[in-house]
């Protein structure tokens, strides 16, 4: 502390609970007012700590945004895991195909719950890699794509299965984005009443058979 606040803007915390803290404050900020709104002494006012709490955690702004990423990218691979572990099993043995859907499906899901998060997960000019919590957050989400491949049908070259992981991930990542920046309003937008944008996106999986 740094001796000037007064009780009243200071909220005590038990041991452990601040960084967790930090980072929920930090989240809302970013979500809230966006990245260039995200700064150490901003989350310190937010959480109502001293201005100087947020450095003993984090060092710099590069490493609250890190450690940031790092809580988005758990998430992402526990929300794509649980998505394709709850696909339904096809009578046909199509099972790879519809894990493949639930995953960038669940994929575009949560870049439109947290579009702030998302966003700042893939900015890596932003973010501090060599950081042990984001280099594991990072390993578990490409892990979590790479589970929904699969195991393929027929034995595949290293090139061909590394370009079908680029395909299926640069499909549901440019959806994202495209929606996030509200490109494809004017797609959406003719659709058929009552339709939106999972509806097409189901339409754009369905009818991209990448690797068959």
């Amino acid at each position: 502390m740094s001796g000037l606040e007064t009780p009243s803007e200071v909220r005590p915390y038990h041991h452990g609970d601040l960084k967790a803290a930090l980072l929920a404050e930090a989240e809302t900020i970013l979500e809230r007012d966006g990245i260039q709104a995200l700064t150490l002494r901003a989350a310190a006012r937010a959480a109502r700590v001293s201005h100087a709490a947020p450095t003993n955690h984090f060092g710099d702004l590069t490493g609250l945004l890190s450690e940031l990423a790092a809580v988005g990218f758990n998430r992402f691979s526990a929300e794509l895991m649980a998505a394709m572990e709850a696909a339904p099993t096809k009578a046909t043995g199509d099972d790879n195909r519809t894990r493949s859907n639930a995953m960038g499906a669940a994929y575009v899901r949560f870049a439109r719950r947290h579009p702030g998060l998302f966003v700042l997960m893939f900015r890596s000019e932003r973010l501090d890699a060599a950081r042990p919590a984001l280099r594991d957050a990072i390993d578990a989400a490409r892990l979590a794509l790479r589970a929904a491949s699969g195991e393929p049908a027929q034995a595949l070259s290293p090139r061909q299965m590394a370009a079908q992981a680029a395909a299926r991930w640069s499909l549901v990542h440019g959806f994202a984005m495209l929606l996030l920046d509200g490109r494809l309003a004017g797609l959406i937008g003719s659709l058929p009443d009552g339709e939106g944008e999972d509806d097409l996106l189901d339409a754009v999986l369905a009818m991209t058979r990448i690797g068959e």
